[in-house]
């Protein structure tokens, strides 16, 4: 197992396809099927680009099979926190441990930024991603986001580890 930065090399589609993979399994019953089924391949692979971001993959076996992204918060409300923008795994490596892996390589990644307090967006009805953050230290804030996503109105909570 090993994680590295997101380089020149990589291809954005092999990126944007654990995106895809990973919406479409963690978002099943949340966000309308019929978004899901239509999630454009490919969608994520301008966003991925973003230099604002730094993009980590964790690759098993030279396999890309998850991936995360953060950066300074993006939202004034924030200033002086990390953020982290996105975490995904293929489903078919959840629940062994990969999470947790590419979860503090993100937290570690801001703090020699200088980011102690870190703090990611997670869907409300998402209680299986709640319940992973909560494990590894964070808290729900109190803060929301309205959300519309497929037309289905969402709420989406802020989470803080510090």
């Amino acid at each position: 197992m090993e994680i590295r930065f997101l380089n020149q090399s990589d291809a954005p589609e092999s990126v944007s396809y654990i995106y895809e993979t990973s919406w479409k399994y963690a978002y099943k019953d949340i966000i309308p099927q019929s978004y899901l089924d239509n999630l454009e391949k490919g969608k994520w692979c301008e966003a991925i680009k973003n230099p604002d971001l730094c993009s980590l993959i964790l690759l098993d076996d030279e396999k890309m099979i998850g991936t995360a992204s953060y950066c300074p918060s993006r939202f004034i409300s924030m200033s002086g926190f990390g953020e982290i923008v996105s975490l995904y795994l293929l489903p078919e490596y959840c629940g062994q441990g990969y999470g947790k892996f590419l979860l503090r390589a993100a937290i570690d990644g801001l703090a020699k930024m200088g980011y102690k307090n870190v703090f990611l967006w997670v869907l409300e009805e998402n209680r299986s991603a709640r319940s992973f953050y909560e494990k590894f230290g964070f808290y729900n804030s109190g803060d929301c986001l309205k959300d519309n996503i497929g037309g289905k109105e969402l709420l989406e909570l802020r989470y803080i580890y510090t």
